[in-house]
C-alpha cells in the first residue's frame, strides 16, 4: 500500500497483515499476522537518487563520446619502415614554418605512393609545432561529417559538424586537420575546409584538381631508388649488403619504385626469404602478386596495388573507363590527343582498308566526334580529366602529353577482356593517324608514333599492310633503319603475294625498302633494286609518273654515294627538269630534287655554282615550308658545307650550328641527321684550327654513330677518319696513322677501292707516314692516290689537285725537287688554289 503525506511529502510503503493460520483440512483458515516490515522513504530522496543514477549515465556517455572521438581523430603513426621523401618533407617543414596565415598543402598522386605515409611523417616529426592535430577520413561525405563531429565532441563544443568547423574557425590557434584520402571528384572540399585565415590544414589526394586549394603542393609519385631499395630490404626483413642490394635494385626497377608495391614485395620475400627468386616469380605472376594483401602489414593501409586502382577504375564513367583501357594499349609515355585527331580524318582510298576491316576503330573513335563529324575536343578532355582526377592518368601541360603509369598500363590491360581486339584497335588508329599527319611531323614521328608502333608490333596487332607501310616510314624518320628494312620486307613479301609484283604498291613499297637499304649504307644493293624499281614502274606507269621520277632521283642519289658523280650529276638535271613540268618550281620534291643536284656540283668540285644552287634552293624552302622543316635544314647544313668548301669558314660554322640545334630539338641528341651535323661542326672548329674541341666532339659522334648506325656505317667510318684528321693536326701522328689503317681496311671492304672516301683515306693514310718520316711509304701511296682521283674525278678536281699537291710534298722531302717541281707546274693556276686545302671527311646530311 502506497500513501503520501500532504505537507512532509514522505511516501510509506507498508506490508500487509497476514491472517490466522487454519486448521489442516482442503480449505485454508484465516491467514496468520503479518510479519513484513515497514518502509519509510521521503520523495526528496527518492528524487535525487534518481537524478544522480541519470547524471552518471550521461557522464559515462560523453566520457565515451570523447574517448571515441580521441580514438576516430588521432593520428597514427607513420610506417615503421618508412624512409626517404626527404624532398617532399623539407617542403612541407618550409612551407609550415610561417606563422599568421592558413597553410594548406595537398599531396596529390597515384594510390599507392605513399601519400598518406609522408603525411603521417611529417606530423610525427612536427606535432610540437601545432596546437591541436586531428584526422579525417575524407573519402566520403559522411565520413568527412563524422570527422567534424569528433572535434566538436572531443573539444566539449557540441556534437555536430557545424559545431566542429564552429570550433576550428574561432579558434585561432596552430591547429592541423589531416584530411586524408580526398579522392572522390564529386566532393566539394571547399564545403568543409574551415573558412578563415588561421589554422593549418594537409590533404591527401589521388585527385590533382584539390590543389586549387592549395597554398603548396606535391606530386607524390616514385621514390629515389636507393630508397626503394632500403625500403623493400626493411619490408622482406634483408640485411643490406651489396648483393641483397644489387638484387633489390633489379626488383624495385621492375616494380617502377611505386612504395605499396616495394612493401607487397618485401612482404611476400619476408615469407619465402628468397630475395633472388621473387624477380622471375614476378614476371611470370605479376597480376597475381600485386592483387594479393599481406597477413602481415607494417601499417593500416587496407588495399593492395590493383585493388586500390580496381576502385578508382570502379567509379569512371563507361567512356572514361574505355578511353583508359584503349590508351593502355598504347606505350605508357606520350599519349597525344593527336594521335586520335589525325585518325578521325582518316579517308579511305582503293589500296587501303575498307570500312569494315576498321569498323571498330571508327566505333572507338565515334565517341569524340561531333555531329558533323568533326573532332569534339571538349568530349576528349572531359574523358581524360575523369581518369586524371583519381591519378590513374597524368598530363604534361608544357608538352601536351598524357602518361600512365608502367604498373597501372599493365593492370590496366589486365582489365580488359578481350586484348586482341583492343590491340588491332589501337594498332588500326596509329596507322590511321600517321596516313594523316602532316608529312615530316618529326615530333609526332619520334616523340610519340614510334613507341607506341614499336609496342603493336610487338604485341603482333593485326593491322592492314597499307598501315605496316606507314610504320615503315614512321621508323625511318627516326632512324630507326633495321626496324624500317625488316618490316619492309616483310610487307614487301606479302604484297607480291596478294597483290603481284609489278601493282604500283609493290612496287612503292620495293623503293622504299631500297632507301632503306641505302639509309644502313648499302648503297650498290639499293642502286641494284632501284634500277628495277625504275625500270617496272617505267613500264608500269610511265617516264613521267610521279613514282618513277621519285625512283629516279633516289637511284641517282646512289650513284652519289657509290661515288659516281658524274652520272648522277646527269640523272638529277632530268630530274630536276621533268619535276618542274609536272609539279612545278617551287614544289617540295622540285626543291629536294634541286638541292641533290647541288650537292653533285660540290662532289665535282663545282663549289661556287653548288653554293649559288643551295642558296636558292634554301630561300624557296624557307618560303614555303618554314624555317624548321627537314628539307629546309638539310639545304642549310648542305650550304654551310658549301662555305667550308670555299673557306668561308666562320659562316660554315655559324650556319652548322643553327642546323645542329634545331635538329636536335626536332630529332633528338642521337638522330642520324643530328649525329651527322655534329660531324660537320667538328669539321667546322678543324677548318678554324680548334682542333682540341673539334677532336673531343668527333669522339662524341663516333661513340654515337656506332651505336645507332653500327661500326661499319659508311657514316661511321667517315667520322673515324675525321678523328683521326683532328689527331694528326694535334701531332697525335701514331694514333692518327693506326685509325685511318683501320678505316682504309674497312672502306675497301665495304665501298671498294676507288671509291671517294677510300681514296680520301687513303691520301690522309699516306700524310699520315709523312707526318712519321716514312716518306717512301708515302710517296708509294700517294702516287697510287693521284691516278686513281684522274680517273675517278678527273684531272681539274680540287680532290685530285690535292692528291697531286701531296705527292709533291712527298718528292721535296725525298730530295727530288725535279720531280716536284714538274708535278706542280702540270696545272700550276688551280694548283696554288688548292694547296692550302687538307683532305676533309664527307660533309652529308
Amino acid at each position: 500500500m502506497f500513501s503520501l503525506d500532504g505537507d512532509s511529502r514522505s511516501l510509506y510503503i507498508t506490508g500487509g497483515h497476514g491472517g490466522s493460520g487454519g486448521p489442516a483440512h482442503l480449505q485454508g483458515g484465516t491467514g496468520g499476522v503479518g510479519q513484513g516490515p515497514i518502509v519509510h522513504i521521503t520523495a526528496s530522496q527518492l528524487i535525487t537518487h534518481n537524478l544522480q543514477a541519470t547524471v552518471a549515465t550521461d557522464q559515462a556517455l560523453q566520457l565515451g563520446n570523447i574517448r571515441a572521438a580521441q580514438i576516430a581523430s588521432h593520428c597514427p603513426p607513420p610506417s615503421r619502415i618508412f624512409c626517404g621523401r626527404e624532398g617532399i618533407l623539407n617542403k612541407m617543414h618550409q612551407f609550415f614554418s610561417d606563422t599568421g596565415i592558413q597553410h594548406i598543402y595537398v599531396l596529390h598522386g597515384l594510390g599507392g605512393a605513399g601519400k598518406t605515409q609522408i603525411a603521417l611523417k611529417f606530423i610525427n616529426k612536427s606535432s610540437s609545432r601545432f596546437s591541436n592535430i586531428f584526422f579525417i577520413d575524407t573519402s566520403t561525405i559522411a565520413m568527412i561529417e563524422t570527422g567534424l563531429k569528433n572535434i566538436a565532441v572531443l573539444k566539449d563544443v557540441g556534437d555536430s559538424l557545424e559545431d566542429g568547423s564552429l570550433w576550428l574557425t574561432s579558434e585561432v590557434e596552430e591547429w592541423l586537420p589531416l584530411f586524408d584520402n580526398a579522392d572522390d571528384p564529386a566532393i566539394n572540399l571547399n564545403d568543409y575546409i574551415p573558412q578563415c585565415n588561421h589554422g593549418n590544414i594537409i590533404i591527401t589526394s589521388r585527385n590533382p584538381g584539390v590543389c586549387i586549394y592549395a597554398g603548396s603542393h606535391s606530386l607524390v609519385s616514385d621514390i629515389e631508388e636507393e630508397d626503394a631499395v632500403t625500403l623493400l630490404l626493411k619490408s622482406a626483413l634483408q640485411k643490406a649488403t651489396v648483393r641483397t642490394e644489387q638484387i633489390a635494385a633489379e626488383i624495385v626497377k621492375s616494380l617502377h619504385h611505386l612504395p605499396l608495391a616495394i612493401v607487397q614485395a618485401g612482404a611476400f620475400i619476408s615469407k619465402s626469404q628468397n630475395l633472388d627468386g621473387y624477380l622471375v616469380l614476378y614476371i611470370e605472376n605479376q597480376a597475381q602478386l600485386l592483387s594479393e594483401k599481406p597477413a602481415q602489414s607494417h601499417d593500416h593501409y587496407a588495399w593492395t596495388v590493383y585493388t586500390t586502382w580496381q576502385m578508382s577504375f570502379d567509379r569512371l564513367t563507361p567512356l572514361a573507363a574505355m578511353l583508359l583501357q584503349h590508351c593502355s594499349f598504347l606505350h605508357y609515355n606520350g599519349i597525344s590527343e593527336e594521335i586520335f585527331r589525325y585518325a578521325s580524318r582518316y579517308q579511305f582510298h582503293s589500296t587501303g582498308p575498307s570500312k569494315e576491316e576498321v569498323q571498330e576503330p571508327l566505333e572507338f573513335l565515334s565517341h569524340f566526334l561531333q555531329p558533323t563529324g568533326e573532332w569534339d575536343s571538349l568530349q576528349f578532355l572531359d574523358a581524360t580529366n575523369e581518369i586524371q582526377s583519381y591519378s590513374l592518368i597524368s598530363f604534361d601541360a608544357e608538352k601536351k602529353l598524357f602518361s600512365i603509369h608502367p604498373l597501372v598500363h599493365a593492370w590496366s590491360q589486365a582489365t580488359v577482356q578481350s586484348p586482341k581486339k583492343h590491340v588491332s584497335i589501337m594498332g588500326s588508329i596509329l596507322g590511321m593517324a600517321v596516313s594523316k599527319r602532316s608529312q615530316w611531323d618529326t615530333q609526332l614521328a619520334s616523340l610519340l608514333l614510334c613507341p607506341h608502333i614499336e609496342l603493336a608490333l610487338q604485341m603482333d596487332a593485326e593491322v592492314a599492310l597499307t598501315f605496316r607501310h606507314q610504320y615503315a616510314l614512321i621508323f625511318r624518320e627516326e632512324g630507326k633503319y633495321k626496324h624500317a628494312e625488316e618490316l619492309l620486307e616483310e610487307v614487301l613479301q606479302k604484297q607480291k603475294h596478294v597483290l603481284g609484283k609489278d601493282h604500283p604498291d609493290t612496287l612503292f613499297t620495293m623503293g622504299n625498302l631500297a632507301i632503306s637499304y641505302s639509309d644502313r649504307g648499302e648503297h650498290q644493293r639499293a642502286k641494284d633494286l632501284q634500277s628495277v624499281v625504275l625500270q617496272k614502274e617505267t613500264q608500269v606507269l610511265g617516264e613521267d609518273h610521279p613514282d618513277t621520277l621519285l625512283t629516279m632521283g633516289n637511284l641517282a642519289n646512289s650513284y652519289s654515294a657509290l661515288g659516281e658523280h658524274q652520272k648522277a650529276k646527269e640523272l638529277k638535271s632530268v630530274v630536276v627538269e621533268k619535276w618542274k613540268q609536272v609539279l612545278g618550281e617551287n614544289h617540295p620534291d622540285t626543291l629536294l630534287t634541286m638541292g641533290n643536284l647541288a650537292n653533285s656540283y660540290s662532289a665535282l668540285g663545282e663549289h661556287q655554282r653548288a653554293k649559288e644552287l643551295k642558296s636558292v634552293v634554301l630561300e624557296k624552302q624557307t618560303q614555303f615550308l618554314g624555317d624548321n622543316h627537314p628539307d629546309t635544314l638539310r639545304t642549310m647544313g648542305n650550304l654551310a658545307n658549301s662555305y667550308s668548301d670555299l673557306g668561308e669558314h666562320q659562316k660554315a660554322k655559324e650556319l652548322m650550328s643553327v642546323v645542329l640545334e634545331k635538329r636536335k630539338q626536332f630529332l633528338g641528341d642521337n638522330h642520324p641527321d643530328t649525329l651527322c651535323t655534329m660531324g660537320n661542326l667538328a669539321n667546322s672548329y678543324s677548318d678554324l684550327g680548334e682542333h682540341q674541341k673539334a677532336k673531343e666532339l668527333k669522339s662524341v659522334v663516333l661513340e654515337k654513330q656506332k651505336q645507332v648506325l653500327g661500326e661499319n656505317h659508311p657514316n661511321t667510318l667517315l667520322t673515324m677518319g675525321n678523328l683521326a684528321n683532328s689527331y694528326s693536326a694535334l701531332r697525335e701522328h701514331q694514333k692518327a696513322k693506326e685509325l685511318m689503317s683501320v678505316v682504309l681496311e674497312k672502306q675497301t671492304q665495304f665501298l671498294g677501292d676507288n671509291h671517294p672516301d677510300t681514296l680520301r683515306t687513303m691520301g690522309n693514310l699516306a700524310s699520315s707516314y709523312s707526318d712519321l718520316g716514312e716518306h717512301q711509304k708515302a710517296k708509294e701511296l700517294k702516287s697510287v692516290v693521284l691516278e686513281k682521283q684522274k680517273q675517278v674525278l678527273g684531272e681539274n678536281h680540287s680532290h685530285t689537285l690535292c692528291a697531286m699537291s701531296n705527292l709533291a710534298n712527298s718528292y721535296s722531302a725525298l730530295g727530288e725537287h725535279q720531280e716536284a717541281k714538274e708535278l706542280t707546274g702540270k696545272n700550276r693556276n688551280r694548283f696554288w688554289v688548292t694547296m692550302v686545302q687538307m683532305f676533309r671527311g664527307l660533309r652529308k646530311c
